[in-house]
């Protein structure tokens, strides 16, 4: 087993500073890359309030197979992708659905209200100076 590394920038300025593009999105060529790191810093920003105890990772096989977010929440998994474009191709990883029964569940413009909505949060918030 091999383990890879993605870097995510909690803020996409500084991204943006350190490639030097400020350029606006439908002048970009990373607007999809732009689109997944802001929803995964946004998710990240959200859970390390309300629920802290989350785990997040990508997946990728061997052969470049990608899952952009997972994230592990009591034993149950959470398998996401993200998209910019609503009409580009969803990827069908067979691999990663039959071994972990999850279906993948793509976020776009349309719909990452429910991903980062910040009015219900997914547990009770825990301050790691209280006990539960």
């Amino acid at each position: 087993m091999k383990f890879a590394k993605k870097i995510f920038f909690w803020d996409n300025g500084i991204r943006n500073a350190i490639i030097n593009n400020f350029n606006p999105l439908s002048m970009r060529g990373d607007t999809g890359n732009l689109w997944e790191n802001f929803m995964i810093s946004e998710r990240m920003k959200k859970n390390n309030y309300y629920n802290p105890y989350s785990k997040s990772y990508f997946w990728r096989t061997v052969s470049q197979q990608e899952i952009d977010y997972i994230e592990e929440n009591n034993n149950e998994i959470m398998a996401i992708e993200f998209k910019w474009n609503e009409k580009k191709k969803e990827k069908k990883i067979s691999s990663f659905t039959n071994s972990y029964q999850k279906e993948i569940k793509t976020i776009t413009p349309s719909n990452f209200r429910e991903f980062l909505d910040y009015s219900i949060p997914i547990t009770t918030p825990v301050f790691r100076n209280e006990t539960p």
